[in-house]
């Protein structure tokens, strides 16, 4: 399996490292271009060329021009001149929906389309732009952001608990690792959900065949345990209201599981989720559901509910979040074309 690291380290002569990747032992030999559009999201060809012809790509500690073959075992960096735009945070005033606040934590709704930390391709107008110009001297966690304690995706609606303290991060991270937190969310899933309730499990790690998705392993060859709890709420004919408690925190957790296990989330383009998936052929059909993709043009998941206990107090707190418009419409249109007899 190919390791990816988004590094913050200072490299030779004043370069900074944007990007290391080690091939893994099956990489058949692929030019390095080609090579890293398969790993840096939204980068196209050219970028990648012009780095390259301006000694950015380095192969085994050596600048290479765009048509080196990257092999098996093969270091590739991508190194500029600049520190990663992430660690170059700039506050931005973005108004909070703060659920709960005290001097220890506060607790964030964070709406549909916001990123959460700077990254490649998302340098502004993120959670931790917001963050740092309403906050002074938060926390930095492990990766150095500050603040987070966890995180959600950007088209993901919900709640997320924000630490304003050393002790408060320490803690709360505590938590999650521990798999002492409460995260529910609601999710709505193509296809009916035969069990009334269930457990998924299967490692997650990154997709080999692509690598911006995350892919199941269920023989633990590769990826990190991860386990979902689901429960139906609703049975809306062609797709599924469920409710998915996580007991670990992996990336696009629920979005995989669920696709796992045959029940990709309504409109997930990145997992095929904003195709047509179940359902008839005939034309009203399908106008229903692209209508519906219209009203909600993300996946359909909100984190509604989030419990921790608070690193000072040692007091239960638990918070709840109503199912954003978008979604609640969606649904609400679904509940209808169920009743009419699909």
């Amino acid at each position: 399996m190919t390791s990816i690291v988004n590094s913050e380290q200072e490299d030779n002569d004043d370069l900074f490292e944007h990007y290391k990747f080690v091939a893994s032992k099956g990489q058949d030999p692929l030019r390095v271009d080609k090579f890293l559009m398969n790993f840096v999201e939204n980068a196209t060809r050219n970028k990648i060329q012009q780095a390259a012809k301006d000694g950015h790509v380095w192969v085994n500690d050596a600048i290479v021009k765009s048509n080196y073959k990257v092999k098996a075992g093969d270091e590739v960096k991508v190194l500029f001149e600049h520190p990663p735009h992430e660690l170059l945070l700039v506050p931005e005033n973005i108004p909070l929906d703060i659920v709960y606040e005290d001097d220890i934590l506060l607790v964030v709704n964070k709406p549909a389309g916001m990123v959460v930390h700077p990254g490649h391709g998302n340098y502004s107008g993120t959670l931790i732009n917001a963050l740092i110009y309403h906050f002074e001297n938060l926390p930095t966690n492990s990766s150095e952001r500050p603040g987070l304690v966890h995180r959600i995706d950007k088209d993901t609606s919900g709640l997320l608990v924000i630490a304003k303290t050393e002790t408060a991060m320490a803690h709360l991270a505590k938590q999650f690792f521990d798999k002492t937190s409460e995260r529910e969310y609601i999710a709505l899933v193509w296809g009916n959900v035969e069990d009334d309730e269930g457990t998924i499990r299967g490692n997650i790690g990154r997709n080999p065949k692509n690598r911006l998705q995350m892919h199941v392993f269920p023989d633990g060859s590769d990826g990190k345990e991860a386990i979902t709890h689901y429960k139906v709420l609703e049975r809306l004919g062609y797709v599924t209201l469920v409710s998915c408690k996580l007991e670990t925190g992996r990336t696009h957790q629920i979005r995989v599981h669920m696709k796992y296990i045959g029940h990709t989330l309504f409109n997930d383009e990145r997992y095929g989720g904003d195709k047509i998936m179940k359902g008839t052929t005939f034309t009203k059909y399908k106008q229903f559901v692209e209508n519906a993709f219209k009203v909600l043009p993300r996946q359909a998941l909100h984190a509604k509910t989030l419990g921790f206990v608070h690193p000072v107090t040692g007091q239960q707190m638990r918070f709840d979040s109503v199912i954003p418009e978008d979604m609640q419409t969606c649904i609400e249109k679904w509940r209808s074309y169920a009743k009419s007899g699909l």
